[in-house]
């Protein structure tokens, strides 16, 4: 019998819930300066994990948690993407129990 694949657990900076890495989205400090959206999730650089639903990505905005983990400055742009959308933020902290 196979044992069941280890899922990497992520904490998000936003709730400081812990979630797999698959439930999370994950933004990269990148070089230049600023951040993106990792969408591969496997960029090189320095990554923080944050929920895709509204409560997460206003209280990581309101305490600067993102700012802080990767020691940089967040554009606007970048938290206007962060905003949830259906098509990303379908799936994502519905159901977890350590999710507020």
């Amino acid at each position: 019998m196979a044992t069941p694949r280890h899922e990497p657990v992520r904490t998000c900076v936003g709730c400081r819930g812990e979630a797999g890495k698959p439930g999370l989205i994950r933004i990269v400090r990148r070089a230049a300066g600023g951040a993106e959206i990792d969408s591969t999730g496997s960029a090189a650089g320095r990554g923080a994990y944050l929920h895709a639903d509204t409560t997460c990505v206003d209280l990581a905005r309101k305490r600067k948690a993102l700012d802080r983990a990767l020691r940089t400055t967040i554009q606007p742009e970048l938290w206007s993407e962060l905003s949830p959308s259906p098509r990303r933020g379908e799936g994502r902290g519905e159901g977890d129990p350590q999710h507020p």
